[in-house]
Formats: structure tokens, C-alpha cells, sequence
């Protein structure tokens, strides 16, 4: 009797071993999108902000229009 609840309780941890590998590789690949993720973010931040100091340029150089205009 003893021995298969021996085997019983190892196919138990076995499984438990299981998942959490599966919740391991289930946390890397969300770690490696998410990270992938962060990298778009970066890329677009700094679109943006050339965008931003380009459309800042244009307004100075309209002001300064506006300015010799008046």
C-alpha cells in the first residue's frame, strides 16, 4: 500500500514540477513581448518628439512672420 502512495505523491509533485514550468516559460514570453513592447514605446517617443521640435520650429519661424509683418 505504501508504495503506491509513494508513487501517487511523486506523480503529484511531479505535476505540480509541471506547471510551474509552464507559469516559467508563460512569464518569459510575457517578459520578452512586454520588453518588445517598451522598445516600440521608445521608438514612437522619439518620433513624437521630433515632431514636436520640427512643429515648434515651424511656429517660431511663423512668429517671427508675423512679428517682421506687423
Amino acid at each position: 500500500m505504501l508504495p503506491f502512495v509513494l508513487i501517487g505523491l511523486s506523480l503529484v509533485l511531479l505535476g505540480i514540477v509541471g506547471l510551474q514550468f509552464m507559469y516559467l516559460f508563460y512569464l518569459d514570453r510575457v517578459y520578452r513581448e512586454r520588453k518588445k513592447y517598451l522598445q516600440f514605446l521608445e521608438h514612437k517617443s522619439d518620433q513624437l518628439a521630433e515632431q514636436l521640435e520640427a512643429a515648434n520650429e515651424q511656429i517660431a519661424e511663423q512668429n517671427q512672420l508675423l512679428e517682421a509683418a506687423y
